[in-house]
């Protein structure tokens, strides 16, 4: 099994120095290497540099500027190289799939914002005994940073992250070989469906409420986000009251990230201790989020057919303030900590089938949801409320899933 662990730095005036050296030192590093692959195939007949082939300059790169790149970890400079070469790795995929391609971009110090140690004791030093809470890490270049270490690190110490968050610095451990703690048996199914007005509703009718924390705080953000925008674009990032309002806005946006993430942790911690099998739709998030293009119509004003982009997109802010991605992929690894059962299951018509487990006849039709809340079977006239309904059918075909794998 494997686990990321992150942790708060606590670093002195002088060690936050050196670790915004190390980001901006990387950076250059990465878009020099980028600049590098895209004048090769500007200029030399469509030349493809790889990996390997930038690996082998480090060790001449760092010889001729050891007050940049030679006090740093040799190991963590190849990640970032390597780094480049996914990003690439990446382009070329979306082009052969014929997807927008999206060509690596150079970073800007601001948007360069962690550094990867490939192996613990190769520029970074974390105590991985078992069981062990340590105060600090050791960092090549910067010394021994104090960290928050709030719980205790278990499994084999992969690799070690330095991450910047606004004026926040964390310490991101990936281990792997982490052992599980199972939970007592519990004898319960359940089956969960995903909303916007409730968080979710489980085929029990329980309903979660839904926190909106971007909602809440929109009155304020719009505020902090209307002040930066005062700033002319020639002055940007040359004042030190655009700097603060943009510091602004980002740590409101931190907020709600943090708020929403305890939240995921804390409501799938809850599932996990009560049920010991958990089913819930396989969602595509990212195609549910999409705008819809509109299409040409001569005819109509501005020469288009009006889509319902505006409601689509009040519709998509709700399920990306809920985050259902990020839930469920808490839920998967938490119920694989604890040795629980989580079972995705197609999406298409949970909440237009009329749902066996309470008696229902099984007729499928778009018109037994007569409402965003209520569902009525037009063949055999079972009302009930609608998400529940679709938690109901999510329990049904979780139910299919595991008779057919048993």
């Amino acid at each position: 099994m494997i686990r990321a662990y992150k942790f708060l730095l606590r670093p002195t005036a002088g060690q936050e120095a050196a670790l915004k050296s190390m980001l901006a030192d990387h950076c250059s590093l990465y878009n020099g290497a980028l600049q590098e692959r895209r004048d090769a195939y500007r200029h030399s007949s469509k030349t493809s540099i790889k990996y390997g082939d930038q690996s082998a300059q480090l060790k001449a790169i760092r010889a001729f500027d050891p007050e940049r790149q030679g006090r740093w970890s040799f190991s963590s400079q190849q990640a970032t190289l390597r780094r480049l070469d996914k990003a690439f790795q990446a382009f070329f995929k979306r082009v052969k799939d014929g997807l927008t391609p999206g060509y690596p971009r150079f970073k800007g110090v601001g948007h360069f914002d962690t550094v990867t140690f490939p192996k613990d004791g190769d520029g970074c030093r974390w105590d991985s005994t078992p069981e062990a809470r340590q105060s600090r890490v050791r960092l090549q270049g910067v010394g021994h940073v104090r960290v928050h270490q709030y719980r205790p690190v278990r499994g084999r110490v992969k690799t070690i992250s330095v991450k910047r968050e606004g004026r926040r610095w964390y310490v991101v451990l990936a281990c792997d070989d982490v052992p599980t703690t199972p939970l007592p048996a519990t004898g319960s199914i359940v089956g969960i469906d995903m909303g916007t007005t409730h968080f979710f509703t489980d085929s029990h009718g329980n309903h979660e409420e839904n926190p909106r924390f971007l909602e809440s705080m929109a009155e304020e953000l719009a505020k902090a986000q209307q002040y930066l925008s005062t700033f002319p674009k020639h002055t940007r990032r040359r004042t030190k009251k655009h700097r603060d309002a943009a510091r602004k806005v980002a740590k409101l946006h931190a907020k709600i990230r943090r708020q929403r993430l305890d939240h995921h942790h804390k409501t799938a911690l809850a599932l996990v201790r009560e049920h010991d099998v958990i089913g819930h739709e396989r969602l595509n998030t990212v195609g549910m989020t999409k705008t819809p293009t509109p299409k040409p119509d001569p005819e109509q004003p501005g020469g288009f057919l009006p889509n319902g982009a505006a409601a689509k997109a009040g519709l998509n802010r709700s399920i990306l303030d809920a985050g259902w991605g990020l839930f469920l992929g808490i839920l998967a690894q938490k119920a694989e900590s604890a040795a629980r059962c989580v079972v995705p299951v197609d999406a298409r018509n949970t909440s237009r089938t009329c749902p066996p487990e309470i008696g229902g006849c099984g007729h499928v039709a778009k018109e037994n949801r007569i409402s965003q809340a209520k569902f009525e079977c037009v063949k055999c006239g079972l009302a009930e409320n609608a998400d529940r309904v679709g938690a109901l059918n999510v329990l049904h075909r979780a139910g299919l899933v595991l008779c057919a794998e048993a």
